[in-house]
């Protein structure tokens, strides 16, 4: 297994983490987790060398936490560092964060958790938990040796990670990011950003939730299998990850032995800077293919908002983009149906032109959206 500094900790973390939110599970639903064979499939990849295990507050309706402290008996939790988060949303006070700690810790049945994050962060999230004196929380946690680094992961747009980052002495952050998202939320800036600050840099979503591995189209298949060396789509997404040396660890939310067994074999010789320049010139161009299935140009700058009618116009083109790239119909679909039960979808448009004139790229919105419309109903 390579492992890496996790920023200026001092750990050094395998580079694959194994994510906790999508064990095997029996029945419908996601809360009931086959538990005899998600334990053999952790301690598998423990085995191999893995050495960091993250869960949250929430995964697996809340089961998770619960199957990673079975599974780290037996002497497991002593060879792992054990990341959990805790849930932004459910913070009303200064004393919420102290219960939900407490709780995990229960839930985990650990006295110390050693990479903490503040899950999800959103502007408003933050802005939260500014106004609850989070950083009086962070300090006793640590202090109390109930917490061993604080980080946080998030979701939002640039300028806000760059306001988190510069607002506290942080251990690490986890973000998302792989080839077809460097300009996506915190993207490639702000993991330059956070690593020069001396923060490790965790990313999530390395394979896009499987959209770049799943249904591929012919012209990208076409592209992969035309380099020297074979790969399958999952390792060249994962190496393009591992290639930035200021990337710390990768998560994979791992549920086949298969799946485990690939990506460690990977992760043990996917080094800094290890991809030659035609294997990134083959990266780039599968990112041209798939940028090229682009139905709406929207950068999402959202110039465009409020809409009098409540449409979310970003959210509206970021599924039908999404569609048509990764040929995820049925999903994204589903998305805006969603959309559709808030009131917020295509549907509520009364053509009035007022997005049209705020637009930069002066993208013909009304025309665009009876389009989506059509194609995600």
């Amino acid at each position: 297994m390579q492992y890496r500094e996790m920023g200026n900790t001092g750990e050094k973390v395998s580079a694959l983490g194994f994510g906790c939110m999508r064990f095997q599970t029996i029945g419908e639903g996601n809360e009931n987790i086959d538990e005899d064979l998600s334990i053999k499939q952790l301690r598998h990849a423990i085995d191999k060398g893995v050495n960091y295990v993250d869960t949250a507050y929430p995964y697996h309706g809340g089961n998770s936490e619960l199957l990673v402290a079975k599974a780290l008996k037996d002497g497991y939790r002593e060879k792992v560092y054990l990341a959990d988060k805790l849930p932004s949303w459910l913070i009303k006070s200064r004393e919420d964060m102290d219960k939900y700690l407490d709780e995990q810790l229960e839930k985990l049945e650990t006295d110390y958790i050693d990479f903490f994050l503040l899950h999800a962060l959103s502007k408003d999230r933050w802005d939260n938990y500014l106004k609850h004196n989070v950083f009086d929380f962070i300090e006793k946690a640590k202090e109390s040796g109930k917490i061993k680094h604080i980080g946080f992961s998030f979701h939002d747009e640039l300028s806000v990670f760059k306001e988190i980052v510069d607002a506290y002495n942080w251990d690490f952050c986890q973000i998302q990011y792989n080839f077809m998202d460097e300009d996506y939320q915190a993207g490639l800036e702000g993991l330059n950003y956070a690593a020069d600050k001396g923060l490790g840099v965790v990313v999530m979503e390395p394979l896009k939730g499987g959209s770049l591995t799943r249904n591929l189209p012919e012209d990208i298949e076409k592209i992969w299998n035309s380099a020297d060396i074979k790969r399958s789509p999952a390792e060249w997404a994962l190496r393009f990850v591992w290639n930035n040396p200021k990337v710390s660890l990768l998560l994979s939310g791992m549920n086949q032995f298969d799946h485990i067994d690939e990506n460690i074999r990977v992760a043990e010789d996917a080094l800094p800077n290890s991809l030659t320049d035609k294997e990134l010139g083959i990266i780039e161009e599968v990112r041209k293919v798939y940028d090229n299935r682009i139905k709406v140009d929207c950068t999402s700058c959202k110039y465009c908002l409020p809409c009098p009618e409540g449409v979310m116009i970003p959210n509206v083109f970021s599924l039908y983009n999404n569609a048509s790239i990764y040929n995820t119909w049925e999903s994204q679909k589903r998305g805006y149906a969603n959309l559709e039960s808030q009131g917020k979808a295509a549907d509520n448009c009364i053509e009035c032109g007022l997005c049209e004139e705020s637009c930069p790229q002066h993208i013909p919105i009304r025309e665009k959206l009876k389009e989506a419309r059509v194609a995600l109903t």
